[in-house]
């Protein structure tokens, strides 16, 4: 493919499309949002509102980090503040179709239709990829930006039209994209995040104490594995508990599972080979949080397993 000739395809596409309306995109920080939102302001420049969605679900400091970095290409983003709206959607939901349900609902009909209209916008820009189709269409996952694709008509439902510029790339072309772009490799080469966040790392019921379980034990992996040029890497809490010791009385503790995979597109994914010393680290660390007793490392390819637990 002509990334280049892809990305000027684009950026024509959405002018021809949007007109003289206003678009907004939500960042999430991830390499595709971040992709869109960069062909959405150099396509529509003023006309393009870029949010980032603070929804309780994200890593450790990430809603403030984000819009720093893109305040720094001169990009404005909104932090908007929706955590009431998805704890509250979330909760008493241990299903995972229902909780990708509950994540998907709360986005697009409540806190994207309020600012719709707040803004007046008729279209939202949104960073689906080809994986994200092909696995919802498959039934093997539903991903929570698929929309169109499974019958759903944003504007009849929701009142805006969604535009998907990256639906043709796989995850290896929006990282080509998004350094002919010129987006900095924190952004051009960052791990993949899923859109319901760390939901999709809790098995059970989201809560806020969980969360804050799982977003410490992620800020731990993603620091003691970001030179380990794996593909993808994570924690997840499960819904079980083990018997542990600490300070020498029994505790039935919480168990963290860590996921470090290679892949090229997420189709499929091997085992990364972690030095002992390494998962040892990870382990004590890990174990180390409150509640926490057990640390287990996971070594299950794709397929079987999917990449993410939820």
């Amino acid at each position: 493919m002509d990334y280049k000739a892809f990305i000027e395809e684009q950026i024509a596409s959405l002018r021809e499309t949007v007109k003289d309306g206003l678009a907004i995109n939500a960042l999430s920080g991830g390499v595709d949002s971040s992709v869109v939102t960069v062909l959405g302001h150099r396509s529509l420049g003023k006309r393009l509102k870029t949010v980032f969605i603070d929804n309780a679900l994200m890593r450790k400091g990430e809603p403030e980090r984000v819009v720093k970095i893109f305040a720094k290409m001169k990009i404005p983003v909104e932090l908007v503040d929706a955590k009431a709206d998805f704890l509250g959607a979330l909760k008493g939901l241990t299903d995972p179709e229902e909780k990708r349900n509950a994540v998907t609902n709360t986005f697009y009909a409540k806190v994207f239709g309020r600012l719709v209209r707040e803004t007046g916008a008729r279209f939202l820009l949104h960073g689906t990829i080809l994986t994200d189709i092909e696995e919802t269409v498959a039934g093997i996952k539903r991903q929570h930006n698929i929309l169109a694709q499974l019958g759903i008509d944003p504007e009849k439902e929701y009142g805006y039209k969604v535009l998907e510029p990256l639906q043709a790339l796989r995850k290896d072309g929006v990282r080509k994209v998004a350094k002919i772009l010129g987006l900095s490799p924190e952004l051009a080469k960052r791990i993949p995040f899923p859109g319901p966040a760390l939901a999709t790392r809790i098995v059970g019921e989201v809560t806020e104490e969980r969360l804050e379980v799982v977003r410490e034990a992620t800020d731990i992996v993603e620091k003691e594995l970001g030179k380990s040029r794996a593909f993808q890497y994570l924690a997840v809490l499960l819904n079980d508990k083990a018997t542990g010791i600490r300070e020498h009385r029994r505790e039935f503790g919480q168990i963290i599972v860590v996921r470090c995979l290679n892949s090229v597109d997420a189709r499929t994914a091997t085992v990364t080979k972690i030095p002992w010393d390494k998962l040892n680290r990870i382990s004590k660390r890990i174990t180390s949080i409150k509640g926490v007793n057990r640390c287990l490392y996971d070594l299950t390819p794709k397929p079987p397993a999917t990449i993410e637990y939820i």
